[in-house]
């Protein structure tokens, strides 16, 4: 008996990502928010937060590499992308395309993971822009 293949295992992996997020999220915001049992003052960061400059890098490889091999999933919410991070994806994915055409898939794989890190870093560089990670 299947799992439901490779489709259904993207939408799990992707689903994954997003309840981490917003589990590193909220972890983070209590920390800041000094709540009781953390241990944390009011101005110290979560340890085990995840940056939304690297959650991004890893949401858009993601994709990535989902659209390039044409196994995408519904539009950019379904995927848990703000806009922001979508023009990300397309700028990626686009790239990726055409590094593929000269260079081969692993020079496509390369580029995706320097290109969105790039870009989510660049995004990211003065914090969130909408006061979310998914901004």
């Amino acid at each position: 008996m299947t799992t439901g293949g490779p489709r259904r295992r993207g939408v799990a992996l992707g689903l994954a990502l997003l309840a981490t997020a917003l589990t590193a999220g909220c972890a983070d915001s209590d920390a800041r928010a000094g709540a009781p049992g953390t241990g944390a003052s009011a101005n110290s960061p979560s340890p085990s937060a995840t940056s939304p400059a690297r959650l991004c890098t890893s949401v858009i490889g993601y994709w990535s590499r989902r659209s390039l091999t044409g196994d995408t999933y519904g539009d950019y919410q379904s995927m848990g992308l703000s806009d922001g991070q979508y023009e990300i994806l397309r700028e990626v994915v686009d790239a990726a395309r055409t590094e593929r055409e000269r260079a081969g898939a692993q020079a496509a794989d390369r580029l995706i993971d320097h290109r969105a890190r790039d870009l989510c870093e660049r995004r990211y560089r003065k914090g969130e822009p909408t006061g979310g990670p998914w901004g």
